[in-house]
């Protein structure tokens, strides 16, 4: 079952569910690590978050799931919980985000199952971490609230927002994987596998970047601004005579390059706007002038114009439209997983490639070879059956 990839001949033991632990093994699986999807026997929570499906399925779990191969095992069962800590001894890199303490009532915890699995990479994802947020459930949503992400999402004039998608569980993922690749790394040099810890609240608060710095190192609390930067102007959609269109003057040239193309160089040689810092002081005033310039046309054509002169601007697609673009310029956005559409690993590699050899498992439905495999004394490195 094993596959071609930088992380073929890799066990992974997938305990987790919904979107930061799924999708980050979905990216170790994209390398050709052997991803095992252990399940309740209910399944995973996002295999009933419909609608939208495909024949049935919850696209939702279909987004996160590629590339594993599903066994349901009830941990309140004492013959599965057999099975699932041999999987556990078995494993290369394990990741759970069960509460903090679950894993240790099954010794499943990082001390048991190193105790018996000394190189195990063991990757536990919370909510609030394992000290004073220990009880607390972690949930995109409720993390967003925390962090202060929909304290600065939306309107200056609006209620907070959630951004549109789950956008810390993706994050918490990627962190997530890269701290299971740069844990393999060490355990290659030095033999020693190891325990990471992740959160969703640490992850936000680092992903945050700039926001989350403006409190840190420069006291000022952000505050919704709706599409606005607080930083850049312009930088967002302005509006034209059909529609808005997103215009950046990330810097001095761009802002230059910008009343060039507006025909207007008075713009440009006004001292109020003469930097980056006095564009964003100065804006309110700045703002009227580009957009009634802007109004003099439709957003095709300025999007033409600009784009021809350098400057980064487009149109506000939906999701529909943004695929299309991709496929459009060539990025081929879109993959085939044994007949379901699939959005691609976003990385090129040029000698070791994504492959996408599973499509996202019904439950349990490697589980008969799954678990004769467990119930061997087969070698943790001989392959599990078909």
């Amino acid at each position: 079952m094993s596959g071609d990839g930088p992380l073929s001949g890799l066990i992974v033991a997938d305990f987790s569910r919904i979107v930061a632990g799924p999708y980050c093994t979905m990216l170790l699986g994209d390398l050709g690590a052997e991803v095992i999807k252990v399940e309740s026997p209910a399944g995973d929570d996002t295999r009933t978050f419909k609608p939208p499906v495909r024949d049935d399925e919850s696209t939702y779990y279909l987004a996160v799931n590629r590339n594993k191969r599903s066994v349901a095992l009830d941990l309140a069962d004492q013959g599965d919980l057999v099975l699932a800590r041999r999987l556990a001894h078995r494993a290369d890199v394990f990741v759970h985000n069960f509460k903090p303490g679950t894993t240790e009532r099954y010794d499943l915890g990082y001390e048991q199952v190193a105790a018996v699995n000394p190189g195990v990479v063991y990757c536990a994802i919370s909510g609030f971490g394992t000290r004073g947020g220990a009880a607390l459930p972690g949930y995109d949503l409720l993390i967003q609230a925390a962090s202060g992400m929909m304290a600065m999402t939306g309107e200056a004039d609006g209620p907070p927002l959630r951004t549109g998608i789950s956008a810390i569980d993706v994050m918490t993922g990627l962190h997530a994987a890269v701290a299971v690749l740069a844990a393999l790394n060490h355990r290659t040099a030095t033999g020693h596998g190891q325990l990471l810890e992740i959160d969703l609240l640490s992850s936000a608060l680092s992903s945050m970047i700039n926001q989350s710095s403006a409190w840190v190192a420069g006291g000022v609390v952000p505050q919704r601004m709706g599409n606005e930067h607080p930083s850049l102007f312009p930088y967002g959609p302005l509006p034209t005579a059909d529609r808005e269109l997103i215009v950046v003057a990330g810097n001095d040239r761009q802002y230059r390059t910008l009343c060039d193309v507006l025909e207007r160089p008075d713009l440009a040689a006004d001292p109020r706007f003469a930097s980056v810092r006095l564009r964003n002081d100065h804006r309110d005033e700045l703002r009227p002038e580009l957009e009634a310039v802007l109004a003099t046309r439709g957003a095709d054509e300025w999007a033409e114009l600009l784009t021809r002169a350098g400057l980064p601007c487009g149109p506000i697609n939906d999701v529909r439209r943004g695929v299309e673009m991709a496929t459009r310029l060539g990025l081929e956005p879109v993959v085939d997983v044994e007949g379901v559409p699939m959005v691609r690993n976003p990385v090129t590699y040029s000698l070791t490639p994504p492959r996408y050899r599973h499509r996202p498992p019904a439950l349990d439905n490697a589980g008969e070879s799954i678990r004769a495999w467990l119930a061997s004394e087969a070698s943790a490195k001989e392959p599990i059956g078909a």
